[in-house]
């Protein structure tokens, strides 16, 4: 488990970015440092900011699903599409646990928000829906506590610890 972090690496804006309307990637690696990678399907946030819980569809993500267990290393990368404004985020305390109530209207009010956000770049909805389609039986949570946070932006500041 994570030492407690006196100031959350995630201010309230950054958490606000996080929680809708952004492309989540996932990543872990196993013990000999090989990688496993996948998409997330939404986010929520701890009111106080210390927890980031992510939500997966398990029958995707069943290499990274077994690096979580048994490293609890964690990478996760938001982006917003329409301005490649990205955030990473780091912990090594990823936990799997069990669905809260209202995933699935976390995850289906992020999708709807990421059909807005890439409609005007030409994507349709049923690609953008499709892409992310999901069985609601196969979510899975992951929650970890960021223990550093970057600013990935495409640009100068790319890199900057939040």
């Amino acid at each position: 488990m994570s030492p407690p972090v006196d100031n959350p690496p995630l201010d309230a804006e950054n958490a606000a970015f996080i929680r809708c309307g952004v492309m989540v990637s996932v990543a872990s690696r196993d013990a000999s440092h090989v990688a496993s990678l996948s998409r997330a399907l939404g986010c929520r946030v701890a009111p106080d900011r210390r927890r980031v819980t992510v939500v997966l569809s398990a029958s995707q993500c069943e290499t990274l699903l077994r690096d979580l267990r048994e490293t609890g290393t964690v990478a996760a990368v938001f982006t917003q599409p329409s301005t490649h404004r990205t955030i990473q985020l780091k912990g090594t305390d990823a936990a799997l646990g069990p669905l809260a109530p209202g995933t699935t209207a976390l995850v289906d009010a992020n999708i709807d928000a990421l059909v807005k956000d890439v409609a005007p770049l030409g994507y349709s909805e049923i690609f953008v829906r499709t892409v992310l389609a999901y069985e609601p039986e196969d979510l899975v949570e992951v929650t970890f506590t960021p223990t550093s946070a970057f600013a990935q932006t495409p640009g100068p500041q790319a890199g900057r610890r939040l």
